[in-house]
């Protein structure tokens, strides 16, 4: 078998886009020091912020904003994959995007990943969002070579929909990535469990780097990035919200002897009713 060792960075991010960066590329060298051939961050690397006047005079186009190519040139400078969970950027509509980029070892661009799934909810206890009021939905999977294999991209809240993750691996995905920004209630009641059953669904390897603790716009985000095996057991997990990174080692195989164990992606049925909802 041939192991990959993958690094998640734990990240704080502020509204001060050349520190996260800055901050970004402190944790991605550690890591490639350390060995990792695949580095991931988390959604927003570059940007947390919520008030909405403040979050547009800060966005800069996909040209525009250095966040992209300054990740190309990392990932080529240490010859790694180098998922950039996402950059928030200023779309061709006016709107936001939350936008994941996959860079191989030579610089170039894998795969972009526009999230999907916007985070339209009431929480409760006075804490609701309205992702859908700033950003643009993607409308197109995406799966890209990644740490010997394919890896499928999705972005937090797309968590929460099981068939992206089922296309993705029938497509040939044996890793799925999940770069988050998780609530704190969502976090402590939903992560684990939702990326575990995300894992045993598909039997597929979970990459899940996260934000975490309270960042300087006052959002207070989930952390506990974790990694998952593909029969479901956590490989390993950071214990709390603190900036950090997670290491682990990952192995093709594994994901495909889970698959022959439990060949469910095959299995699909064809079902009649009772529809969707009107």
């Amino acid at each position: 078998m041939s192991r990959v060792k993958v690094a998640l960075i734990q990240m704080r991010s502020g509204t001060d886009p050349e520190r996260n960066l800055d901050d970004a590329e402190a944790m991605i060298r550690e890591a490639a020091g350390q060995g990792a051939k695949f580095v991931l961050t988390p959604e927003t690397t570059n940007l947390v912020q919520k008030d909405t006047q403040r979050l547009f005079e800060t966005l800069k186009s996909p040209v525009e904003d250095p966040a992209p190519i300054r990740f190309a040139r990392l990932a080529e400078a240490l010859k790694i994959d180098l998922l950039a969970g996402s950059f928030a950027l200023l779309g061709a509509d006016g709107r936001a995007v939350n936008r994941s980029h996959l860079f191989g070892p030579d610089g170039e661009v894998k795969a972009l990943y526009d999230k999907i799934h916007m985070f339209d909810v009431e929480i409760g206890g006075g804490e609701s969002w309205k992702e859908s009021a700033n950003y643009k939905p993607g409308d197109r999977a995406a799966i890209a070579d990644a740490a010997g294999m394919k890896v499928g991209l999705s972005i937090c809240y797309d968590l929460r929909f099981p068939y992206l993750y089922r296309r993705l691996a029938q497509a040939g995905a044996l890793a799925l990535t999940v770069p988050s920004a998780f609530t704190r209630p969502t976090g402590r009641a939903h992560w684990e469990v939702l990326l575990r059953a995300r894992a045993i669904e598909t039997g597929s390897w979970v990459l899940a780097p996260a934000q975490g603790g309270r960042h300087e716009d006052g959002r207070k985000t989930w952390g506990h990035s974790m990694v998952v095996g593909p029969w479901g057991e956590v490989v390993g997990a950071l214990s709390g919200d603190d900036p950090g990174i997670l290491y682990a080692e990952i192995d093709a195989e594994e994901a495909l002897e889970a698959r022959r164990r439990i060949p469910a992606l095959s299995h699909d049925r064809e079902i009649t009713g009772p529809g969707k909802p009107a």
